[in-house]
C-alpha cells in the first residue's frame, strides 16, 4: 500500500534526506493546486446552479409558464407615468347608444294611477320614456336552392342547361358565410374542431362534420395567396422589421415558428430549423434592406446586408437578474440609463427627429463609463489550457457586458434613429397567440396543419392591424376578394 506524504509522522520525516523531502513538498504543492482548482470549479458550479434557480420570467427570457406554482411576484419594468388608471382624456370609449329607429317596439301601457287608483285609459298621452335592448335575433341556417334550367334546342335538338355559379359545385354544400365563421373560430378564437362543430350545432341546430373546418381552412389558404405574397414583399421593403422565433411542436418533433412583422403587417412561417437555414427558406431577411429588430440570437447577424437593432426589454430583464443575483451596482445604473434615454426620445417625438448632439454625447459617455465599471468587477476568465478547444465559459454579467460593448450601435439604435423602437415587444406579441394555440391543442399533428394555421394567421393578424373586421375579411377571401395591404404599408 502506497504511503501519502500527509501520512508521514514527524519522526519519519526527520529520517528522510533532502531530496526525499523536496519530492514530498512538490507532491503536497501539487495536491494543494488540485484542491484549489477543484474548489474553483465547485464554486463556479454552485454559482451556475444558483443562477439557474434564480431565473424566472421577470428577470430573464424564460416564459411565464416555466415559473411553476411558485410564481415570483410580478414587478413591471415600466416606469410610472403619473397618470391615473383607466381611460385617459381623449380616449374613445365603447358604450351602447340609443338609435333613432329601432327594429321593434313594445308599448307598456299605464292604465291605473298607482297613487290614487284612478282609471287612465282615456287620459291623453303626454309622451314616452324610452329604453332600448340590444340583442340578436334567433338564428338558423337558410338554404338557397340554385336551379339551372334544362331545355331542348328546337334547332339542333341538343339538351342544354343553365350555368351554376362557380362556387356552387355540389348537390348540397355549405356556403361561404358559415365557412368564414368556422375558420374564424378555429384560427382567430383558437377553438378545436370538435368544439366548433358543437358550437355551430348549438347556434344553428345543425351540427356539421369536422371536415367543414378543414375545407374552410383549405379554401382560405388558397384564396389569400396573393395577400400573403403582398405582405412578404412589403416586409422586405420595410424600413424596420421585427423578428422573433419560438419553439413549436409539430408531428411530435420540435419545429420553430418564425415571425416577421411591422405595426401593419405580419408573416408567420414554421420550419424544422431555427437558424439561418430557416431564415433563408422563408426569404424575408436575406433580401431585407431595412433594419431588423430582434434579440441577440446570433443567426440574425449572418444577414449583413441589413442593419440591426437589439431588444432592450431583454437587456432590462438581464440587468435585473444581475442586480438580484450578483448585487452589482453598475447593472442598476445601466438599466436606469436605458430608461432615461427612452424617456428622452419619447419627449422629443414627434416634434424632433433626433436628440441634440450634446445630449447624445452625454448618454454615450455615461454608457461607456458604466461598461468600464462593469468590466472592472467582471474580469475575463483565466486563459484556458492550450489543448482546450472552444470558447471559455463566462459569468452572466461578463457575457452581457461583452454584448453591450460589442453591439453598442445596435443597443442604442433607438437613440440614434427615432424610427427604431426601444424593444421587440411587437414581434413577441405577434408570436404569443400562436403559442396560445399550441397550449390549447397541445401540438400540431401534421406539417400541413401547422403551415395552414400560419398562413391564415398571417392574413388575420394583418387584417386586425388595419382595424378591419376579421370575420368579414375571411368571408371576402372565400368570395375571391381577399384584403391586400396597400403598397408601402410596411415602410415606416
Amino acid at each position: 500500500m502506497k504511503t501519502s506524504a500527509l501520512d508521514l509522522k514527524g519522526s519519519q520525516l526527520a529520517e528522510l534526506d533532502q531530496e526525499a523531502l523536496l519530492a514530498i513538498i512538490q507532491a503536497l504543492q501539487q495536491q494543494v493546486r488540485a484542491l484549489e482548482k477543484q474548489g474553483v470549479e465547485q464554486v463556479a458550479m454552485i454559482q451556475a446552479l444558483q443562477d439557474q434557480l434564480a431565473k424566472n420570467s421577470r428577470n430573464s427570457g424564460k416564459p411565464p409558464s416555466s415559473d411553476g406554482l411558485q410564481k415570483p411576484r410580478s414587478r413591471s419594468l415600466r416606469q410610472k407615468t403619473g397618470r391615473r388608471s383607466g381611460g385617459q382624456q381623449g380616449h374613445q370609449g365603447q358604450t351602447l347608444q340609443q338609435v333613432e329607429q329601432a327594429e321593434h317596439a313594445q308599448v307598456h301601457q299605464v292604465s291605473t294611477c298607482p297613487h290614487c287608483a284612478t282609471d287612465l285609459h282615456r287620459i291623453a298621452l303626454r309622451g314616452y320614456e324610452k329604453r332600448q335592448v340590444f340583442d340578436v335575433p334567433p338564428v338558423r341556417l337558410e338554404v338557397t336552392e340554385h336551379r339551372a334550367e334544362i331545355k331542348v334546342c328546337p334547332r339542333c335538338r341538343q339538351r342544354v342547361k343553365g350555368t351554376f355559379p362557380a362556387e356552387v359545385t355540389q348537390p348540397v354544400q355549405y356556403g361561404p358565410r358559415i365557412k368564414a365563421q368556422v375558420a374564424y373560430l378555429n384560427n382567430y378564437q383558437l377553438l378545436p374542431w370538435a368544439r366548433i362543430c358543437e358550437m355551430v350545432g348549438d347556434f344553428y341546430s345543425h351540427t356539421p362534420a369536422e371536415a367543414l373546418v378543414w375545407e374552410a381552412n383549405r379554401m382560405i389558404v388558397a384564396q389569400t395567396a396573393s395577400s400573403r405574397h403582398a405582405i412578404k414583399q412589403q416586409l422586405i421593403a420595410a424600413a424596420v422589421v421585427h423578428c422573433d422565433e419560438s419553439g413549436l411542436r409539430v408531428a411530435r418533433k420540435l419545429h420553430w415558428l418564425h415571425v416577421n412583422s411591422t405595426d401593419r403587417l405580419t408573416h408567420y412561417a414554421v420550419h424544422p430549423k431555427r437558424g439561418p437555414q430557416a431564415m433563408q427558406a422563408i426569404g424575408i431577411l436575406p433580401t431585407c434592406q431595412g433594419r431588423a429588430v430582434h434579440d441577440h440570437w446570433q443567426s440574425y447577424f449572418t444577414f449583413e446586408q441589413c442593419q440591426h437593432a437589439l431588444c432592450n426589454a431583454h437587456h432590462l430583464r438581464e440587468l435585473q437578474f444581475i442586480v438580484e443575483q450578483y448585487q452589482q451596482k453598475w447593472a442598476q445604473q445601466m438599466s436606469s440609463l436605458l430608461l432615461d434615454i427612452k424617456a428622452a426620445v419619447e419627449r422629443a417625438c414627434p416634434l424632433q427627429t433626433s436628440l441634440p448632439p450634446a445630449q447624445i454625447a452625454a448618454f454615450d459617455r455615461c454608457y461607456d463609463e458604466l461598461l468600464t465599471e462593469g468590466l472592472a468587477v467582471n474580469p475575463p476568465p483565466e486563459t484556458p489550457p492550450p489543448k482546450k478547444r472552444g470558447r471559455q465559459k463566462q459569468s452572466p454579467p461578463k457575457n452581457l457586458l461583452d454584448r453591450l460593448q460589442q453591439r453598442k450601435p445596435q443597443v442604442l439604435a433607438f437613440m440614434y434613429d427615432f424610427g427604431v423602437p426601444f424593444d421587440n415587444n411587437l414581434a413577441e406579441r405577434d408570436i404569443r397567440m400562436v403559442k396560445v394555440k399550441q397550449k390549447v391543442s397541445g401540438a400540431f399533428r401534421t406539417d400541413s396543419g401547422a403551415e395552414t394555421f400560419c398562413a391564415i394567421r398571417s392574413y388575420i393578424s394583418t387584417v386586425r392591424k388595419h382595424g378591419l373586421n376579421v370575420l368579414e375579411a375571411l368571408y371576402d377571401a372565400l368570395l375571391g376578394s381577399p384584403f391586400i395591404p396597400a403598397v408601402g404599408e410596411g415602410v415606416a
